[in-house]
């Protein structure tokens, strides 16, 4: 839980209340403050940032179209849903990096090709033997060890928005990264972070690991392979306080159903949200689909099936 507490504004002196953010506009004078608050284990003070690559305008065509593209089977509804706020927000996350070794167990396949006979019988009963060469798969037990190092995995420290939907909206270019510094996030909302170290420690390395999978399944030999297994330990972590740009947009699409959220990556613009589904669109279509088989068994059969 955030602390509640009240600085005085930078330009004309009047009281501010922050509560979870370290940067607000004054209301009286509309000048940025930026609270630099003493450090804690899990509010830690940013080391980096990336900055907002455009303005307000831009995210709003970016919602526009993407509202506008949404899938036939989305209510139609959303595509003239009302935008009731759009906010820049600096987003506090983790910067993690780890050295990896990793044991893994694989079944590696190796296709071969070898000739069958196949006996077939025609429509007057007469019975012919046909060659034909098939593919066939054989198996092989594989082990090993890997070793790397993965960088740039990034966890949400932000209780506001999970860990898979920030990864909906990266990645982020961390060649523009910057120290932080107050000036950066001036004008803009900044939310504190809302996650414990160990939590966001945890998410990290959970991330690693698949990614180690991942690059063990790109990697493997043969022709196909399955079952893999893998167990990976992490050393000489390193994990960094940042602030990410994100776009935050509620859209009200109907009175009787709570805003949608959608978010935007302030850098390159990838937007996500969990659009509702029209589920009457989606009965008609099934039920065409089974039309469609129906008639063709019949006109297959003669009869129904």
């Amino acid at each position: 839980m955030h602390a509640f507490a009240t600085y005085s504004c930078q330009q004309c002196g009047a009281g501010l209340h922050f509560d979870g953010v370290r940067s607000e506009r004054c209301p009286y004078c509309a000048s940025p403050n930026v609270v630099e608050r003493a450090p804690t284990a899990d509010q830690p003070r940013p080391r980096f940032v990336v900055a907002f690559a455009h303005e307000a305008d831009h995210a709003r065509a970016i919602l526009t179209h993407w509202l506008g593209s949404r899938t036939l089977f989305a209510d139609a509804r959303i595509k003239r849903g009302t935008v009731e706020n759009l906010r820049g927000v600096y987003l506090p996350a983790y910067l993690y990096s780890a050295a990896t070794r990793t044991a893994y167990t694989e079944s590696i396949g190796e296709h071969y090709t070898e000739t069958e006979e196949h006996e077939t019988t025609d429509a007057q009963g007469k019975k012919s033997t046909e060659t034909r060469r098939v593919t066939r798969t054989e198996y092989r037990p594989l082990a090993g060890d890997h070793v790397g190092y993965v960088t740039d995995v990034v966890v949400s420290a932000s209780i506001g928005l999970a860990h898979h939907e920030l990864h909906r909206v990266e990645p982020f270019d961390m060649l523009h990264l910057r120290r932080y510094e107050p000036a950066v996030i001036s004008g803009w909302i900044t939310e504190e972070f809302s996650r414990t170290v160990a939590e966001c420690t945890a998410a990290s390395r959970t991330e690693v690991t698949d990614q180690v999978g991942t690059r063990l399944r790109r990697f493997m030999p043969g022709d196909s392979h399955s079952d893999l297994q893998w167990k990976t330990q992490v050393s000489w972590e390193s994990l960094d306080p940042i602030l990410l740009p994100i776009w935050v947009a509620a859209v009200r699409y109907r009175d009787d159903k709570p805003p949608l959220r959608v978010v935007i990556n302030g850098q390159t613009g990838r937007a996500t949200g969990h659009v509702p589904l029209a589920w009457w669109k989606i009965a008609l279509v099934v039920g065409v689909v089974l039309a469609i088989v129906v008639t063709l068994l019949v006109l297959r059969d003669g009869s129904p099936p």
